[in-house]
């Protein structure tokens, strides 16, 4: 069975990440939608999927991907290199705190699909597990340092489970710095109840603006916001 998944413009080798290629990721990196970044820091890069989207997106941008599970760097590493982008994309096989520890940089854009489950049960899989489960620390991390590493009309954009997505708002509020300005909430189809938040943030207090979007209009049928969104990167559309 292949492990490469096949977009239009790039490939993903995927046979050493605990964490495939999934539709959390690839929505995030669709809908980071802002004007002309042109330094993107992927916290978590895992297969290096959202990197790789926002390359093709913002062909200008220089990509820096930080990724701690050594398996999943060196495979990212190969995707980029890969790649038609290759020369505008950087791998860091560190902790987002020891990246953050030795870096200066200023980003336009930081974006991350990070762990999700907070204090639950571990993964039977280590690797599996550093990839899906953490505790709020990592975000209490992110956002400290994104309010130093981001350039003053930059975003924060991460997807969240909505339990997640309430603390880490509560978190958001306490620092008093970082203000939400976009939520998207993510639908399997249209009568469910909403599943992921993707949460832009940025230092301007403006009034949130809210969005939805629904991936199924029915069992098995792409909704059409979902095929027009992602039309230039799956091969399916």
């Amino acid at each position: 069975m292949s492990t490469i998944f096949y977009f239009k413009q790039f490939s993903i080798d995927q046979a050493n990440c605990a964490m495939k290629v999934n539709t959390d990721g690839v929505l995030l990196a669709a809908l980071a939608d802002f004007e002309g970044p042109t330094k993107i820091l992927d916290v978590g890069t895992g297969t290096g999927l959202i990197a790789l989207m926002l390359a093709q997106k913002y062909t200008s941008a220089l990509i820096h991907a930080v990724e701690i599970d050594g398996n999943a760097a060196k495979t990212a590493e190969g995707n980029f290199s890969n790649s038609p982008f290759s020369n505008r994309i950087e791998l860091f096989h560190s902790s987002i705190r020891d990246y953050f520890a030795d870096t200066n940089e200023l980003y336009d854009l930081i974006i991350s699909n990070p762990p999700f489950f907070i204090n639950s049960l571990s993964s039977q899989s280590p690797d599996k597990g550093l990839a899906r489960h953490t505790n709020l620390s990592f975000f209490d991390i992110l956002l400290t340092e994104s309010i130093k590493h981001l350039n003053q009309s930059g975003h924060l954009c991460v997807i969240l489970p909505l339990e997640t997505a309430v603390r880490v708002k509560k978190m958001v509020s306490n620092s008093g710095i970082l203000k939400i300005q976009k939520e998207i909430l993510i639908h399997s189809f249209p009568e469910s109840k909403p599943h992921r938040t993707i949460m832009v943030m940025g230092f301007e207090s403006l009034a949130t603006i809210q969005q939805e979007l629904v991936i199924y209009q029915s069992q098995g049928v792409y909704s059409s916001n979902y095929s027009n969104l992602l039309k230039d990167y799956l091969t399916i559309f």
